[in-house]
């Protein structure tokens, strides 16, 4: 939230010098100056070439030139050097800033570290505890640092510092130097004043498809990555697990009100009728290169109308993506429908970040299927159960005792530890883990009783691999180490649609390893091991 926020920050006093798109060659008018040289540039050129035809039908050496020729070299090389000059900078800027004009229009502009100083803080700039000093006292908003500084890393200190004055204590704990503010700015975080480490482990090799993967996983429960490790270990040894993409589709459901029930009706009729609905495709699918309109579901309460749209969004997640989308037919359908009010671009029809049978049963994001037979000499010798124990185990929990507590989506031991550690390394929305880990895990007894059959369902996997976190150098790099890091020039959203595979197998890992460690009565000894401090925390305390 803004610290003590009263004014906002002054405009520049004297607003910047525009840049000349040329240099002043003639003290004339800018149109006039590249008209003369225009007409100079092609006078002389042709002046020379008929010199030259001359010369060549006469028999005259063609470096011979003239007093006349050598000025008139001199004025064609004159001409277009400033004719060159002049429009190659055009040229050249438009490759560099193709989208300078889109992103003026958008308010994350206003937070760029490149903004023109403030003349307050250009003149001042080794002084940070005057600013400190303003921003504590409200003079100075604290959201508007970076843009009057111009420099991401000292608003950042310098916001720091006004924060442990305004509390009056310190925050050294906390993460500050070596991090890239700018990188955040106006995507992932406002505000900064430092960053939180959360250690990386790794588990694997995860056989998956053919492929191995070795699974990055941020986390600070101890056991976590040493069980889904032990997991994948299982997995590989009995020839690796199968993950199998089911849908891919990113919802946002708007809803918009009539004045009547009958009125909301006609449109929900107008919106599943297959006839308009390449007409609203055409609408919708403007909004991305990418964004492909899917199908369109609408419910009804009273005279509200709830519109789920769904699209495919390449290796974006999509959030951002369909939203524009669905903004794009709710203007169209105004001009059919005059008297639909739209009340939000989100009536949690979506339903997203929130517990919902609707993505239990229609899918969000990516749906997946990931299973494995694991041998009954890997049950015994590496998960140390057996396969009727597990059988057992995971009807009386994973599925009785969920239904008992009335879950939703929860059909599972803890897929939501390994779906939020993978989220929080790849770049994720970590509050997406809510429907994202929807799952549910089943084990059957197969090849005649001996072997496990065990398989994850995960209908609303959302994910992406670019966009928002994704973007991040450490992030970066943990999808990199999956190889699905960016955008799949070749087959687009398939770098997206692996990525939730691997969270779908890793998964698959992390039920096995818990269900076997609970069967075989392993799991209070290994938290007890793995899971708490031997650091005697009141020796600690009592040196702070």
């Amino acid at each position: 939230m803004d610290l003590r926020r009263k004014l906002p920050p002054k405009p520049p006093s004297h607003p910047p010098t525009p840049i000349p798109k040329a240099s002043d060659a003639l003290p004339l008018p800018l149109y006039l100056t590249n008209t003369f040289f225009f007409t100079l540039f092609f006078s002389v050129a042709y002046y020379l070439l008929h010199r030259w035809r001359d010369k060549i039908r006469s028999g005259t050496p063609l470096h011979v030139v003239t007093l006349t020729e050598l000025s008139a070299i001199v004025l064609l090389i004159a001409s277009f050097i400033y004719l060159l000059g002049f429009f190659g900078i055009d040229f050249v800027q438009s490759f560099i800033s193709p989208s300078r004009e889109n992103d003026n229009s958008s308010s994350t502009n206003l937070y760029k570290c490149q903004l023109v100083y403030d003349d307050e803080f250009a003149d001042n700039s080794s002084d940070d505890d005057m600013i400190v000093k303003r921003v504590v006292s409200g003079e100075v908003n604290s959201y508007s640092l970076e843009a009057s500084l111009g420099d991401c890393f000292r608003a950042a200190k310098i916001r720091r510092r006004a924060v442990e004055r305004i509390v009056g204590r310190e925050v050294l704990g906390l993460g500050f130097e070596g991090f890239d503010y700018e990188s955040i700015l106006g995507q992932c975080c406002e505000m900064p004043i430092g960053y939180v480490q959360v250690p990386v482990g790794v588990a694997g090799p995860l056989l998956l498809n053919g492929g191995e993967f070795m699974v990055p996983m941020a986390t600070t429960e101890g056991c976590l990555v040493a069980s889904t490790n032990r997991g994948c270990k299982a997995i590989c040894l009995s020839g690796g697990a199968t993950a199998i993409l089911l849908k891919d589709g990113m919802t946002r459901a708007p809803v918009v009100r009539f004045a009547s029930a009958e009125r909301a009706s006609q449109l929900k009729f107008y919106l599943e009728d297959g006839v308009n609905f390449d007409t609203l495709s055409v609408v919708f699918n403007k909004s991305s290169r990418f964004a492909r309109l899917q199908n369109i579901q609408c419910s009804i309460a009273g005279k509200n109308l709830y519109i789920r749209f769904t699209c495919s969004t390449g290796d974006a997640m999509g959030m951002n993506m369909v939203s524009k989308g669905v903004q794009n037919v709710l203007d169209f359908l105004q001009n059919d429908f005059p008297d639909m009010d739209v009340i939000g671009i989100s009536g949690n029809f979506c339903s997203d970040k929130k517990p919902a049978a609707v993505n239990w049963i229609e899918g969000r994001g990516k749906s997946v299927v990931c299973e494995a037979v694991i041998t009954e000499e890997v049950v015994r010798k590496v998960l140390k159960t057996t396969v009727p124990a597990l059988v057992e185990l995971n009807m009386l929990k994973n599925l009785t005792g969920s239904a008992i507590a009335g879950s939703l989506g929860g059909f599972n031991a803890h897929a939501a530890n390994i779906v939020s550690a993978v989220f929080i390394a790849t770049g994720q929305d970590p509050a997406q883990n809510i429907e994202s880990s929807h799952c549910i895990t089943m084990m059957e007894a197969v090849n005649n009783g001996k072997d496990l059959h065990v398989s994850v369902t995960m209908p609303s996997i959302e994910v992406g691999t670019v966009g928002g976190g994704t973007q991040l150098a450490s992030q970066a790099a943990c999808l990199n180490l999956l190889g699905v890091k960016g955008a799949c020039i070749e087959s687009p959203g398939s770098n997206a649609q692996l990525l939730a595979r691997i969270v779908a197998g890793s998964v698959l890992a992390g039920e096995l390893s818990l269900m076997s460690a609970i069967s075989a009565g392993q799991l209070v000894k290994s938290h007890m091991k793995y899971n708490r401090s031997s650091r005697d925390m009141s020796a600690i305390a009592s040196k702070v």
